[in-house]
């Protein structure tokens, strides 16, 4: 977890805050190549006009020659050059609009959170406006950061998932304060552990205080953070406990993933108890236990992540760890409200913890 304030760099005129700096580098013909962000300044010495004119064809002015036009255009798309949105706004009015960088709506835990995330920002006299990020697409990426340039805004929080995609936002110059919610454990302190690392502890000291002592964790995506901390706190929790790790096996977060990987593993490790990494692979997974003659709980239990709505009519119901997804979005907002008033930053701990909730999905380690 990470929050970034973005300098707000000054200029007299608001259409040439893109960026401050100068470097320009030399393409292998000579001709020259902006490195940095272009500004009016250099669409207008590319198109051979005054910056004025360029600021008159931004903000659409009629009365441009049609020629003169022509050549401010060609030099726009030859610069790449996006115009400052929010340097405009400084020069007007405040901004009463966050932007938000979210992944994954379709799915439960992304869009609770950018809900939680929507009802703070409007109880706070914001409005949200979202922009979807690809986080295995860096093209995509880079596109959606983009479009968020294009907004009026007072500032952003995003969700990283990986840290490719967290590189690229600390990247960006929003120019306004910028929040990431990132969960790193390694800049949580010593002190912390992230949510994801607490819930899988506990579901680990659940199942091994029901007996069970070989243990599988099936986990996400390895590129993900978050799957990164719930395999680390899983082999931390399990050694712990005097237990030895088996290595884990990763899905990409779906049921059919889950249901893939238990119908092909080996039933032969001696594994009494199975710690998926959410509640879909875990429904994917108890699915395909069964059609192998594997009796959930009797023969295997089996634990998810998130608590999702339909987690508590699975068959059997699922034991799992509740994460609390709309209080980690209202965190998120006003983390960044802090940072935009400059005021104390919210107690972490005040909005969000991982519960445990126990179903009928475990159940006593079976007797030999």
């Amino acid at each position: 977890m990470v929050g970034v304030t973005a300098p707000l760099a000054g200029s007299a005129d608001p259409e040439v805050r893109s960026s401050m700096s100068t470097r320009v580098a030399t393409d292998e013909d000579g001709t020259s190549k902006l490195s940095r962000a272009a500004t009016i300044y250099d669409v207008a010495a590319r198109a051979k006009v005054s910056h004025q004119t360029v600021s008159r064809y931004l903000r659409k002015y009629p009365g441009i020659r049609p020629e003169t036009r022509e050549r401010v255009e060609l030099a726009l798309a030859e610069l790449n050059y996006r115009p400052n949105q929010a340097a405009r706004t400084l020069a007007t009015n405040r901004s009463l609009r966050i932007g938000a960088f979210a992944y994954e709506m379709l799915e439960v835990g992304p869009s609770q959170i950018m809900q939680g995330a929507s009802r703070r920002a409007r109880d706070a006299g914001y409005m949200l406006d979202l922009v979807t990020l690809f986080p295995s697409d860096d093209e995509a990426t880079q596109n959606a950061i983009n479009e968020m340039y294009q907004q009026n805004l007072a500032g952003v929080i995003a969700s990283a998932p990986t840290d490719r995609v967290r590189e690229a936002l600390e990247a960006a110059d929003f120019g306004v304060p910028l929040y990431i919610e990132t969960e790193r454990e390694d800049e949580l302190g010593a002190e912390h552990e992230s949510l994801n690392a607490v819930g899988t502890r506990k579901l680990v000291d659940h199942l091994v205080d029901q007996g069970h002592t070989t243990i599988l964790n099936i986990a996400g995506p390895p590129s993900w953070i978050a799957s990164l901390n719930r395999v680390n706190a899983y082999r931390r929790a399990m050694l712990h406990r005097g237990l030895e790790p088996l290595d884990s096996l990763h899905t990409d977060w779906s049921a059919a993933s889950g249901y893939k990987l238990a119908r092909q593993m080996p039933l032969d490790r001696g594994v009494t108890a199975i710690v998926a990494t959410n509640d879909q692979v875990a429904l994917g997974v108890v699915r395909a236990l069964i059609e192998r003659g594997v009796a959930v709980p009797d023969d295997m239990s089996v634990v998810g992540f998130d608590d999702i709505p339909e987690s508590e009519f699975f068959l059997p119901p699922l034991t799992t760890v509740q994460t609390h997804f709309d209080m980690q979005g209202k965190y998120s907002i006003d983390m960044l409200l802090s940072m935009i008033h400059n005021s104390e930053a919210p107690v972490r701990e005040d909005y969000v913890s991982a519960d445990l909730v126990l179903r009928s999905s475990t159940a006593r380690a079976p007797v030999a």
